[in-house]
């Protein structure tokens, strides 16, 4: 998964965040799929290199993130594995909101992350949750490099735990679609959030 000039570190994690979505309120959010961009920046990214030592694809159940692996796997010939425990926080209480109030509920999320914000999953029980099921997906994965395929806010929160950093909205990918790495034996970071592809 190196870039140039970069040595690739043997049974790599790589987790990928799903790119840019179809924003549809009258579909549950857990079923959007990508948009014509997300679809586009996926394309690029899976057609690099980052990737070429992945033997094993695992994605949350939510319908972005199993598109986004599909379009992984299919380049390199992997079926595609789902875990729950790789899903989004919940925020199933308020379902959709516009944009604006969104981002001060996300806000709010990381900025308190032991109280539930207007019904969400607090972000410490998601963060539990989110470690536990990477844990359990690298247990059962073979040989190779790992590829999982989920969502950002479990993404920070994942990342914030692997680099002993306190739970921060600071260390959020700056927007959709993007990827971190880190060791699979020793869960060491590798580097932080980059881009999956221009956008």
């Amino acid at each position: 998964m190196a870039g140039a000039g970069e040595v690739h570190v043997l049974n790599t994690v790589v987790f990928v965040t799903h790119p840019e979505v179809a924003v549809d309120p009258s579909i549950p959010v857990p079923r959007w799929q990508l948009s014509p961009a997300g679809l586009a920046r996926m394309r690029i990214f899976v057609a690099g290199e980052v990737c070429a030592a992945v033997r094993t694809v695992v994605a949350s159940t939510e319908c972005k993130a199993i598109e986004a692996a599909g379009l992984l796997a299919g380049r390199l010939g992997l079926p595609v594995s789902v875990h729950e425990g790789l899903g989004e926080n919940d925020r199933s209480a308020t379902g959709f909101v516009p944009p604006a109030e969104f981002e001060a509920l996300a806000d709010a999320f990381f900025a308190r992350p032991e109280e539930s914000v207007r019904g969400w999953e607090r972000a410490i029980d998601a963060q539990a949750r989110v470690v536990a099921a990477v844990d359990a997906v690298l247990a059962a994965a073979g040989p190779g490099d790992v590829a999982i395929v989920a969502h950002g806010a479990v993404g920070t929160l994942l990342g914030c735990h692997l680099a002993a950093r306190p739970i921060d909205r600071r260390h959020d990918q700056p927007f959709q679609g993007h990827y971190f790495a880190f060791e699979r034996d020793t869960r060491r970071p590798i580097h932080d959030w980059r881009p999956i592809a221009p956008r």
